[in-house]
Protein backbone atom coordinates (compact mmCIF):
# COMPACT_ATOMS: atom_id res chain seq x y z
CA UNK A 1 0.00 0.00 0.00
CA UNK A 2 2.87 2.38 0.75
CA UNK A 3 4.50 1.62 -2.59
CA UNK A 4 1.15 2.26 -4.32
CA UNK A 5 0.89 5.63 -2.55
CA UNK A 6 4.38 6.59 -3.73
CA UNK A 7 3.55 5.50 -7.28
CA UNK A 8 0.45 7.70 -7.34
CA UNK A 9 2.34 10.79 -6.14
CA UNK A 10 5.68 10.62 -7.95
CA UNK A 11 4.74 13.68 -10.00
CA UNK A 12 4.16 15.72 -6.83
CA UNK A 13 6.92 14.68 -4.40
CA UNK A 14 10.46 13.26 -4.64
CA UNK A 15 10.61 9.47 -4.33
CA UNK A 16 13.43 9.67 -1.78
CA UNK A 17 11.44 11.96 0.50
CA UNK A 18 8.31 9.80 0.34
CA UNK A 19 10.33 6.64 1.04
CA UNK A 20 11.90 8.30 4.08
CA UNK A 21 8.53 9.50 5.46
CA UNK A 22 6.84 6.15 4.83
CA UNK A 23 9.85 4.18 6.13
CA UNK A 24 10.45 2.05 3.04
CA UNK A 25 13.59 1.68 0.94
CA UNK A 26 14.06 3.25 -2.50
CA UNK A 27 15.35 -0.07 -3.80
CA UNK A 28 12.22 -1.82 -2.50
CA UNK A 29 10.01 0.74 -4.25
CA UNK A 30 11.80 0.37 -7.59
CA UNK A 31 11.74 -3.41 -7.28
CA UNK A 32 7.97 -3.18 -6.72
CA UNK A 33 7.67 -1.01 -9.85
CA UNK A 34 9.32 -3.73 -11.95
CA UNK A 35 6.93 -6.45 -10.83
CA UNK A 36 4.07 -7.40 -13.18
CA UNK A 37 0.86 -5.54 -12.36
CA UNK A 38 -1.52 -7.68 -10.35
CA UNK A 39 -4.98 -8.33 -11.85
CA UNK A 40 -6.64 -6.45 -8.96
CA UNK A 41 -4.48 -3.34 -9.38
CA UNK A 42 -4.96 -3.42 -13.14
CA UNK A 43 -8.73 -3.68 -12.79
CA UNK A 44 -8.77 -0.85 -10.26
CA UNK A 45 -6.76 1.33 -12.62
CA UNK A 46 -9.08 0.60 -15.56
CA UNK A 47 -12.18 1.22 -13.43
CA UNK A 48 -10.76 4.50 -12.12
CA UNK A 49 -10.25 5.66 -15.71
CA UNK A 50 -13.86 4.76 -16.52
CA UNK A 51 -15.10 6.61 -13.41
CA UNK A 52 -13.09 9.66 -14.43
CA UNK A 53 -14.64 9.56 -17.91
CA UNK A 54 -18.16 9.31 -16.46
CA UNK A 55 -17.52 12.20 -14.06
CA UNK A 56 -16.32 14.31 -16.98
CA UNK A 57 -19.50 13.45 -18.90
CA UNK A 58 -21.79 14.33 -15.99
CA UNK A 59 -19.76 17.38 -14.91
CA UNK A 60 -18.64 15.70 -11.70
CA UNK A 61 -22.03 15.55 -10.03
CA UNK A 62 -22.22 11.80 -9.26
CA UNK A 63 -21.59 10.55 -5.76
CA UNK A 64 -21.02 6.88 -4.96
CA UNK A 65 -24.65 5.65 -5.34
CA UNK A 66 -25.20 7.20 -8.78
CA UNK A 67 -21.73 6.22 -9.98
CA UNK A 68 -22.31 2.63 -8.82
CA UNK A 69 -25.58 2.48 -10.75
CA UNK A 70 -23.95 3.97 -13.84
CA UNK A 71 -21.13 1.42 -13.76
CA UNK A 72 -23.59 -1.44 -13.20
CA UNK A 73 -25.67 -0.25 -16.16
CA UNK A 74 -22.50 -0.40 -18.27
CA UNK A 75 -21.96 -4.04 -17.35
CA UNK A 76 -19.31 -3.53 -14.65
CA UNK A 77 -19.44 -6.01 -11.76
CA UNK A 78 -18.41 -3.86 -8.83
CA UNK A 79 -19.56 -3.15 -5.28
CA UNK A 80 -20.41 0.25 -3.83
CA UNK A 81 -17.55 0.15 -1.33
CA UNK A 82 -15.02 -0.36 -4.09
CA UNK A 83 -16.55 2.49 -6.10
CA UNK A 84 -16.31 4.76 -3.05
CA UNK A 85 -12.69 3.75 -2.47
CA UNK A 86 -11.64 4.36 -6.08
CA UNK A 87 -13.41 7.71 -6.19
CA UNK A 88 -11.71 8.82 -2.97
CA UNK A 89 -8.25 7.54 -3.91
CA UNK A 90 -8.37 9.25 -7.29
CA UNK A 91 -9.99 12.52 -6.21
CA UNK A 92 -13.16 11.83 -8.19
CA UNK A 93 -15.82 12.66 -5.57
CA UNK A 94 -18.83 14.77 -6.51
CA UNK A 95 -18.97 18.49 -5.87
CA UNK A 96 -20.65 19.67 -2.65
CA UNK A 97 -24.05 21.32 -2.68
CA UNK A 98 -24.31 25.09 -2.43
CA UNK A 99 -26.93 27.03 -0.54
CA UNK A 100 -29.42 28.95 -2.67
CA UNK A 101 -31.49 32.07 -2.24
CA UNK A 102 -35.13 31.86 -1.17
CA UNK A 103 -37.33 33.95 -3.47
CA UNK A 104 -40.69 33.67 -1.72
CA UNK A 105 -42.38 36.99 -1.00
CA UNK A 106 -45.64 36.06 0.69
CA UNK A 107 -46.41 39.47 2.16
CA UNK A 108 -49.22 40.31 -0.24
CA UNK A 109 -53.00 40.74 -0.28
CA UNK A 110 -53.77 37.99 -2.84
CA UNK A 111 -55.83 34.98 -1.76
CA UNK A 112 -53.87 31.88 -0.80
CA UNK A 113 -54.85 28.40 -2.04
CA UNK A 114 -55.13 25.48 0.41
CA UNK A 115 -52.44 22.81 0.58
CA UNK A 116 -54.01 20.14 -1.62
CA UNK A 117 -50.75 18.25 -2.05
CA UNK A 118 -50.23 17.46 1.66
CA UNK A 119 -46.67 16.34 0.95
CA UNK A 120 -47.82 13.49 -1.28
CA UNK A 121 -44.72 13.54 -3.45
CA UNK A 122 -45.36 10.17 -5.13
CA UNK A 123 -48.46 10.32 -7.36
CA UNK A 124 -49.47 7.15 -9.20
CA UNK A 125 -49.09 8.60 -12.68
CA UNK A 126 -47.96 11.59 -14.72
CA UNK A 127 -49.85 14.90 -14.84
CA UNK A 128 -51.51 14.38 -11.48
CA UNK A 129 -49.34 16.72 -9.42
CA UNK A 130 -46.91 19.42 -10.52
CA UNK A 131 -44.70 21.54 -8.28
CA UNK A 132 -43.30 24.96 -9.12
CA UNK A 133 -40.82 27.49 -7.78
CA UNK A 134 -38.52 30.42 -8.71
CA UNK A 135 -34.84 31.07 -8.02
CA UNK A 136 -32.08 33.59 -8.83
CA UNK A 137 -29.12 33.12 -11.20
CA UNK A 138 -26.33 35.72 -11.05
CA UNK A 139 -24.48 37.00 -14.14
CA UNK A 140 -22.14 39.96 -14.62
CA UNK A 141 -24.92 41.60 -16.65
CA UNK A 142 -27.32 41.28 -13.72
CA UNK A 143 -29.79 38.75 -12.28
CA UNK A 144 -31.74 36.13 -14.18
CA UNK A 145 -34.82 34.53 -12.63
CA UNK A 146 -35.71 30.91 -13.33
CA UNK A 147 -39.24 29.58 -12.89
CA UNK A 148 -39.76 25.81 -13.21
CA UNK A 149 -42.59 23.29 -13.17
CA UNK A 150 -41.81 19.66 -12.31
CA UNK A 151 -44.04 16.61 -12.64
CA UNK A 152 -43.82 14.81 -9.29
CA UNK A 153 -44.37 11.42 -10.93
CA UNK A 154 -41.04 11.42 -12.78
CA UNK A 155 -39.39 14.57 -11.36
CA UNK A 156 -39.14 15.77 -14.96
CA UNK A 157 -38.94 19.52 -15.58
CA UNK A 158 -41.97 19.91 -17.84
CA UNK A 159 -41.98 23.71 -18.03
CA UNK A 160 -39.51 26.49 -17.34
CA UNK A 161 -38.84 30.11 -18.13
CA UNK A 162 -35.92 32.50 -17.68
CA UNK A 163 -36.44 36.24 -17.35
CA UNK A 164 -34.72 39.41 -16.21
CA UNK A 165 -37.58 40.27 -13.84
CA UNK A 166 -39.40 38.10 -11.31
CA UNK A 167 -42.92 38.80 -12.54
CA UNK A 168 -46.26 37.04 -12.84
CA UNK A 169 -45.52 36.58 -16.55
CA UNK A 170 -42.48 34.47 -15.71
CA UNK A 171 -44.49 31.81 -13.89
CA UNK A 172 -47.38 32.01 -16.38
CA UNK A 173 -45.04 31.22 -19.28
CA UNK A 174 -43.45 28.31 -17.39
CA UNK A 175 -46.93 26.92 -16.79
CA UNK A 176 -47.91 27.43 -20.43
CA UNK A 177 -44.87 25.47 -21.57
CA UNK A 178 -45.78 22.61 -19.23
CA UNK A 179 -49.38 22.53 -20.48
CA UNK A 180 -48.29 22.62 -24.14
CA UNK A 181 -45.87 19.75 -23.60
CA UNK A 182 -47.95 17.50 -21.39
CA UNK A 183 -51.52 18.29 -22.45
CA UNK A 184 -53.02 17.18 -19.10
CA UNK A 185 -56.54 15.82 -19.37
CA UNK A 186 -57.39 14.58 -15.85
CA UNK A 187 -57.51 16.35 -12.49
CA UNK A 188 -54.17 18.06 -11.94
CA UNK A 189 -52.85 19.85 -8.84
CA UNK A 190 -50.30 22.66 -9.26
CA UNK A 191 -48.39 23.21 -6.01
CA UNK A 192 -46.18 26.20 -5.20
CA UNK A 193 -45.16 28.41 -2.32
CA UNK A 194 -47.21 31.48 -1.36
CA UNK A 195 -45.24 33.88 -3.54
CA UNK A 196 -47.11 36.85 -5.00
CA UNK A 197 -46.50 35.63 -8.56
CA UNK A 198 -48.34 32.35 -7.90
CA UNK A 199 -51.09 34.01 -5.85
CA UNK A 200 -51.74 36.76 -8.43
CA UNK A 201 -55.07 36.96 -10.24
CA UNK A 202 -53.38 36.53 -13.62
CA UNK A 203 -51.79 33.23 -12.62
CA UNK A 204 -54.95 31.96 -10.97
CA UNK A 205 -56.88 32.74 -14.14
CA UNK A 206 -54.29 30.81 -16.19
CA UNK A 207 -54.75 27.78 -13.95
CA UNK A 208 -58.51 28.09 -14.33
CA UNK A 209 -58.32 28.17 -18.14
CA UNK A 210 -56.69 24.73 -18.07
CA UNK A 211 -58.80 23.31 -15.24
CA UNK A 212 -55.81 22.98 -12.92
CA UNK A 213 -56.29 23.11 -9.14
CA UNK A 214 -54.07 25.52 -7.21
CA UNK A 215 -52.26 24.31 -4.09
CA UNK A 216 -49.87 26.25 -1.85
CA UNK A 217 -47.47 25.43 0.97
CA UNK A 218 -48.39 26.30 4.52
CA UNK A 219 -46.89 29.51 5.83
CA UNK A 220 -43.24 29.19 6.81
CA UNK A 221 -43.06 25.48 5.93
CA UNK A 222 -40.36 24.83 3.31
CA UNK A 223 -40.88 21.05 3.40
CA UNK A 224 -44.26 21.39 1.69
CA UNK A 225 -42.44 22.23 -1.56
CA UNK A 226 -39.32 20.18 -0.89
CA UNK A 227 -39.09 18.59 -4.36
CA UNK A 228 -38.88 21.92 -6.19
CA UNK A 229 -36.36 23.23 -3.67
CA UNK A 230 -34.31 20.04 -4.02
CA UNK A 231 -34.20 20.59 -7.79
CA UNK A 232 -32.79 24.07 -7.32
CA UNK A 233 -30.23 22.77 -4.84
CA UNK A 234 -29.07 20.23 -7.45
CA UNK A 235 -29.04 22.79 -10.25
CA UNK A 236 -26.96 25.25 -8.24
CA UNK A 237 -24.47 22.53 -7.34
CA UNK A 238 -24.22 21.04 -10.79
CA UNK A 239 -24.09 24.17 -12.97
CA UNK A 240 -20.33 24.25 -13.42
CA UNK A 241 -20.01 27.98 -14.14
CA UNK A 242 -22.55 29.23 -11.61
CA UNK A 243 -21.52 32.64 -10.30
CA UNK A 244 -19.06 33.15 -13.17
CA UNK A 245 -21.38 33.92 -16.07
CA UNK A 246 -20.22 36.94 -18.07
CA UNK A 247 -23.54 37.36 -19.87
CA UNK A 248 -27.15 36.36 -19.47
CA UNK A 249 -26.92 34.62 -22.86
CA UNK A 250 -24.20 32.31 -21.53
CA UNK A 251 -26.32 31.46 -18.49
CA UNK A 252 -29.35 30.78 -20.70
CA UNK A 253 -27.39 28.35 -22.87
CA UNK A 254 -26.02 26.41 -19.92
CA UNK A 255 -29.35 26.28 -18.09
CA UNK A 256 -31.06 25.00 -21.25
CA UNK A 257 -28.43 22.27 -21.58
CA UNK A 258 -28.69 21.37 -17.90
CA UNK A 259 -32.47 21.05 -17.84
CA UNK A 260 -33.31 19.61 -21.25
CA UNK A 261 -30.28 17.41 -21.91
CA UNK A 262 -28.67 16.54 -18.60
CA UNK A 263 -31.31 16.67 -15.85
CA UNK A 264 -34.29 15.33 -17.82
CA UNK A 265 -32.36 12.90 -20.01
CA UNK A 266 -29.13 11.73 -18.35
CA UNK A 267 -28.92 12.42 -14.62
CA UNK A 268 -29.78 9.38 -12.50
CA UNK A 269 -32.39 10.23 -9.86
CA UNK A 270 -32.29 8.38 -6.55
CA UNK A 271 -36.08 8.42 -6.03
CA UNK A 272 -36.62 6.89 -9.49
CA UNK A 273 -34.42 3.86 -8.88
CA UNK A 274 -31.42 5.66 -10.33
CA UNK A 275 -32.71 6.28 -13.82
CA UNK A 276 -33.31 9.64 -15.49
CA UNK A 277 -36.80 11.22 -15.58
CA UNK A 278 -37.08 10.59 -19.31
CA UNK A 279 -36.05 6.95 -18.97
CA UNK A 280 -38.44 6.47 -16.05
CA UNK A 281 -41.40 7.72 -18.08
CA UNK A 282 -40.36 5.67 -21.09
CA UNK A 283 -40.02 2.41 -19.13
CA UNK A 284 -42.91 2.78 -16.66
CA UNK A 285 -46.31 1.59 -17.98
CA UNK A 286 -48.22 4.30 -16.10
CA UNK A 287 -46.52 6.93 -18.29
Amino acid sequence: MRFEFIGRHVAEFPVTAMCRVLKVSRSGYYAWRLRPESPKIGQDRRTAVLIAAIQAMVKRVYGTPRMHRELTARGEKIGRRRVARLMKENGLQSRCRRKFRVTTKSNHAHPVAPDRLQRNFTPEGPNQAWVADITYIWTREGWLYLAVVLDLYSRMVVGWKLGERMTRGLVVEALQMAVARRKPSAVLVHHSDRGSQYASMGFRLELGVHGILASMSRKGNCWDNAVAESFFAALKTELENLGRYDTRAQARREIFEYIEIFYNGIRRHSTLGYVSPREFERETPAA
